[in-house]
């Protein structure tokens, strides 16, 4: 089992033109192969986490992708651009910002770790399924 994070400053558009930069974690686990988790970071609380498909992350790297809670799209071009990421949630909603530059290698080491295509050949579905039952139980 292989894990690959990044830790990086996301900027979150308070107003127009106003951004507060918010520490975050991404994470790939190759145990969990369709979902990159998020954490954010802030002070004095507990670090909110989401989990949204790679497929997603990797299709807004160039276009405009996703429905309801989470949308990406990349915003400017080449080393300068950002990749942006909306998340709405019954509590609120949020816009934040990153810079393409550095998602981009840490995206193509999660397929490194995992090639697309072969996610299904990752998941322990015995184990999950044993899981998910041992705690309904």
């Amino acid at each position: 089992m292989s894990v690959t994070e990044l830790d990086c400053i996301l900027h979150f558009a308070v107003a127009p033109g106003r951004e507060i930069p918010v520490p975050a974690r991404l994470s790939y686990r190759s145990w969990d192969p369709y979902g990159v988790h998020i954490a954010f970071f802030v002070e004095g609380c507990a670090p909110v986490n989401w989990v949204f498909a790679r497929d997603l992350l990797a299709e807004g790297m160039v276009r405009p992708s996703g429905l309801g809670d989470v949308r990406i799209w990349p915003e400017g071009s080449g080393q300068s651009g950002s990749l942006c990421l909306a998340l709405s949630s019954p509590d609120g909603r949020a816009l934040l910002t990153m810079p393409a530059a550095v998602v981009t290698p840490w995206l193509r080491r999660t397929y490194h770790l995992v090639p697309a295509g072969f996610e299904g050949e990752s998941l322990d579905l015995d184990s999950e399924l044993f899981w998910f039952l041992g705690e309904v139980a």
